[in-house]
């Protein structure tokens, strides 16, 4: 049943623009989901809102300079909301600059009106409350996260990629997704290196998997929200004797993704670029 469930639930539709394909990964479960919302909002640029059936878009990476790499971006937002611009196109448009074929997952969010705003902002202070407001969302992100890694590592023949060489990727939230899809620790869904920028509303314990895959960790130093988490996450990689590299930079603060404020995290995607370097994943 599995097996047909994914096959007519991995449905792709041709869209215009640099994006693609849309890639549909499962039905929503909500009883009532609101639609999907795709809005401009300051300071997070375009953002995605009320995500009841996730899905993949895929970039593909210029076939001159494609090196069979896949990496699979999860935008962050609290569960409440997907930065698909900053911290999701921008980045699919960087990675293809390096020959990487990106894929951008929306995951299923908890719905809201267009009053979640201040709400939100109010949980961002209030991190225990937030954590107590998305728990109920943990089973199906992993879902969709580990749904992801597969459908892109069954399709590496179609996009041109290496099978043995599909990374993840999250921001924030989606870094709690990233984590949450390797805990999982299915070899069919868990990917062969990852990477968590500033993640946040991460398990405590945290306890690496048997055979975990290389990990990157990025945050600042004054990030409120998601300093500890990471520092947490990255031991426990360390601690199992999994491999890892820790990068914090003294200011930054949170969510800045692609966007360059004039601080030291402005040239992080070089420090990834320098770390996928060194895993041999950024060569044809």
């Amino acid at each position: 049943m599995r097996s047909l469930f994914a096959v007519l639930a991995l449905l792709s539709v041709t869209v215009s623009g640099d994006a693609q394909d849309v890639i549909r990964l499962r039905s929503g479960t909500p009883a009532a989901p609101q639609a999907e919302v795709t809005e401009s909002r300051f300071p997070f640029g375009k953002i995605v809102r009320n995500v009841s059936d996730a899905s993949l878009t895929a970039y593909l990476s210029d076939p001159a300079v494609a090196n069979g790499t896949a990496v699979i971006i999860a935008p962050g937002g609290g569960f409440h909301m997907l930065s698909i611009e900053n911290e999701g196109v921008a980045v699919a448009h960087w990675l293809n600059s390096i020959g990487v074929t990106a894929f951008v997952l929306k995951y299923r969010l908890v719905q809201t009106d267009d009053r979640f705003v201040p709400h939100f902002f109010r949980l961002l202070t209030h991190l225990p409350e937030l954590a107590t407001a998305v728990k109920p969302l943990r089973p199906a992100a992993t879902a969709d996260g580990e749904d992801a890694v597969r459908y892109v590592r069954r399709n590496a023949v179609r996009f041109g990629i290496k099978p043995n060489r599909v990374g993840l990727m999250g921001f924030s939230a989606g870094g709690a997704v990233t984590v949450w899809t390797m805990l999982a620790n299915h070899p069919d869904s868990r990917p062969d290196f990852a990477a968590a920028i500033y993640p946040g509303l991460l398990p405590d314990p945290i306890v690496a998997p048997k055979n975990a895959p290389p990990l990157f960790v990025l945050v600042a130093d004054d990030d409120t929200i998601a300093r500890s988490d990471s520092g947490r996450l990255e031991a426990a990689w360390r601690a199992s004797g999994a491999s890892t590299e820790f990068v914090a930079y003294p200011k930054g603060g949170h969510g800045f993704g692609m966007k360059h404020q004039g601080k030291p995290t402005d040239e992080w995607n070089a420090r990834m670029r320098s770390w996928m370097q060194s895993q041999g994943v950024l060569t044809k």
